[in-house]
């Protein structure tokens, strides 16, 4: 016997407060609301009073001391999350789709970096800092983000509000390493500018990027002969369960990352190519609710360690910092928004729907935990405080309100474009 009978351990403590967290999160909102808001938030307040009223509750994961596991947790859940946004797309051809995604990473995410870069060196950080932070929180997040997304595959109607906020998030999060990059550069670098200038554009800015998404094309086909070609007459599509979508993530990620390309790309885009193979097949609902019940489940552990966190974390945050992440909330990711999608077919409510919903999560906390664990930074633990307040901030807003404005911008008789039927 370890111990005497009934002995309390805190890791059983921490398991009941945790489920008890989850249960309340989905849970308590059905009391309010007929269109049930994302978890995100109320996941995040759970864990913050799990960690800070139930007693004898192991202490919480501080970011700042223990940047690898926030690092590998929050990896796993990224990509598993953008491997199942691409194999939700019904649709990528036709009617202009992909126009406003292109505004939206082309110029919005460019904007919204500079505008964080601005307040950042307002508020007092370094340059490196601040590019940092804009790099950080530059991505939308396809973890948080589901009640902003399109339906699961085979459902159609897919509504451009829903198409373009699903197809940035895919995209944008591994657009935004390289900008990480240059923010450990001007950290790290020794020399002026020009000694480096010249490897980050060729390799972190080019080589990255079309290795990411060839990478993608690749594994999206093979995976897709190998569940619904191969061997002919009794492919894995027939009777296959959905844990093959797990097993095609680490298998693109990793690949993709011994040559070097960008994993977070190569698995949005292997989910977009494998749902064109035999796209009318159900398999793909089995492929996706899997991805889609795995990524919940691990996402709602992490968002319940976040939010224990937020104790070691407070200390760091003033008004300054604070002052960034509504900034980028309310105003400079709207802005960009909204210049981003002047000329669009959207109507001026959707493009305000558009702008608004970039939503911010899992993502940030992988780019920041990545770069401390390669750095000593000056700014750390204000670079944390700021990011977990963002995502505490954008979660609640963000998650509490998609349901009902998202579906309103998306019955919006105004708007010159329609969805495709499903």
């Amino acid at each position: 016997m370890d111990g005497p009978f009934f002995g309390i351990a805190g890791y059983h403590i921490l398991l009941l407060g945790c489920g008890l967290a989850i249960v309340a999160a989905y849970w308590l909102p059905r009391y309010f609301s007929g269109r049930e808001p994302a978890a995100s938030g109320l996941l995040i307040l759970g864990g913050l009073l799990v960690f800070g009223l139930m007693p004898g509750v192991p202490e919480a994961f501080n970011p700042i001391e223990r940047p690898k596991f926030w690092e590998v947790a929050s990896e796993f859940a990224v990509i598993v999350a953008l491997f199942g946004t691409g194999i939700r797309i019904d649709r990528i051809t036709g009617g202009g789709v992909w126009g406003p995604t292109v505004r939206l990473l082309a110029i919005a995410m460019p904007l919204s970096m500079l505008g964080v870069v601005f307040v950042g060196t307002l508020a007092g950080l370094t340059i490196a800092g601040a590019v940092l932070l804009a790099a950080v929180l530059a991505p939308t997040d396809p973890v948080l983000a589901a009640d902003v997304q399109v339906g699961p595959p085979l459902e159609g109607g897919e509504h451009p509000v829903r198409l373009a906020l699903t197809t940035e998030a895919g995209l944008n999060d591994g657009l935004a390493f390289p900008f990480v990059y240059l923010a450990i550069f001007l950290v790290a670098a020794q020399g002026g500018v020009g000694d480096w200038i010249g490897e980050w554009l060729m390799l972190y800015v080019g080589y990255k990027i079309a290795v990411g998404v060839l990478a993608g094309i690749a594994a999206g086909w093979l995976l897709g002969k190998i569940l619904f070609a191969l061997p002919r007459g009794n492919p894995l599509a027939k009777t296959g369960t959905g844990v093959i979508s797990l097993a095609g993530v680490l298998m693109t990620y990793g690949a993709t990352e011994l040559i070097e390309g960008y994993g977070f790309i190569a698995a949005f885009v292997m989910g977009l190519v494998l749902r064109r193979a035999e796209s009318d097949h159900e398999y793909h609902g089995r492929l996706h609710s899997f991805s889609e019940a795995l990524e919940h489940a691990v996402t709602a552990i992490l968002l319940v360690f976040l939010g224990g966190a937020i104790p070691a974390l407070w200390p760091y945050l003033d008004w300054s910092h604070a002052a960034m992440g509504l900034a980028l909330i309310f105003i400079i990711r709207p802005a960009g928004g909204m210049l981003s999608l002047i000329g669009t077919k959207l109507s001026i409510k959707q493009r305000g729907v558009v702008a608004f919903y970039g939503v911010r999560g899992i993502g940030s906390i992988y780019y920041l935990a990545y770069a401390g664990a390669q750095l000593d930074l000056v700014d750390e633990g204000p670079l944390w405080a700021t990011v977990v307040f963002t995502i505490l901030v954008s979660a609640l807003v963000h998650g509490l309100s998609a349901g009902s404005v998202v579906w309103a911008a998306t019955h919006d008789e105004d708007s010159e474009i329609e969805p495709e039927k499903g």
